[in-house]
């Protein structure tokens, strides 16, 4: 395969890079990275020997023909200044965060473009990526897109209207139950005494042995539920309390999530705006 650039190894960046490599979608020789923070990069080159760290995002753009756009939405104006001129119709360019609109940046580069959203349960070869393609992308593209990051996640591709809430689902959603359950661990440490480390341990092995009961699809969520809350049971009791807090708690989650994804765009439209539309000239055909 050919080299693929990743321009921002911060947080989501350095897990792509990781997670490309640890998978063997990519050897270390293929990957090229690059950071406003060189440290940053320079870390991820550490962790793969013979990932090149470039001195600057047209480095990369010169060397690598797929280029991860893993920035800061308010970055992509500054960022797009500068690869306008290095991109070329043979370039794929793939961002990862879904306030900057594909149809937006179709009129700001010559090539193709693709969201990827990723999720931190990429980290460990599970759970899904979600994919939105521009009209650029041939079948092709598409099949490499696909291919790429089906090496250590399932790629779901999502209707731009339903981009928002199923990033809440599976991108944010993670940091959401594990608030609730570190919420669960403290309460119960204050309640009973329990130790926070035995607390915290018997909470990870619960969570993984119910994905496990999910993944191989012994249970739903719903008969888990009726397995687990056996009538005039303590369960049952237990979820009196639940259900008297929890119903209507993550449409609250889910408008503000919204009312943020709605603000960003705006203010990356009005970022967007000092960048010029690019014009094919006929040397860079």
């Amino acid at each position: 395969m050919e080299r693929i650039g990743i321009i921002g190894t911060g947080s989501m960046g350095s897990m792509l890079a990781d997670a490309l490599i640890a998978s063997k979608a990519l050897s270390p020789s293929q990957l090229i990275v690059t950071n406003r923070t060189p440290v940053k990069a320079e870390a991820v080159a550490e962790r793969h020997p013979g990932v090149t760290v470039a001195t600057n995002n047209t480095q990369v753009a010169r060397e690598a023909r797929m280029l991860l756009l893993c920035v800061k939405p308010l970055e992509y104006s500054s960022i797009l200044l500068e690869l306008q001129e290095e991109l070329t119709p043979h370039h794929l360019l793939i961002t990862i965060t879904s306030p900057v609109q594909l149809e937006r940046l179709e009129e700001l580069v010559s090539c193709a473009v693709a969201r990827v959203v990723p999720s931190i349960t990429n980290a460990a070869a599970s759970g899904v990526c979600l994919c939105e393609f521009g009209t650029r992308i041939t079948p092709e593209l598409r099949e490499k897109i696909l291919s790429l990051f089906s090496a250590f996640s399932q790629p779901i591709e999502v209707p731009e209207q339903f981009l928002r809430i199923s990033s809440d689902i599976s991108s944010c959603g993670p940091a959401f139950l594990s608030y609730i359950l570190r919420n669960m661990i403290d309460d119960a440490v204050e309640e009973t005494g329990i130790s926070t480390e035995a607390a915290s341990y018997l909470a990870m092995q619960m969570v993984i042995g119910m994905a496990e009961l999910l993944k191989k699809e012994r249970f739903s969520l719903s008969t888990l539920e009726q397995r687990v809350c056996v009538p005039g049971g303590v369960t049952g009791e237990g979820l009196i309390a639940l259900q008297q807090s929890v119903p209507g708690l993550f449409r609250q989650v889910y408008q503000r999530t919204h009312r943020k994804f709605a603000e960003d765009i705006e203010v990356v439209k009005l970022q967007l705006q000092h960048v010029p539309p690019f014009e094919l000239s006929p040397n860079r055909s």
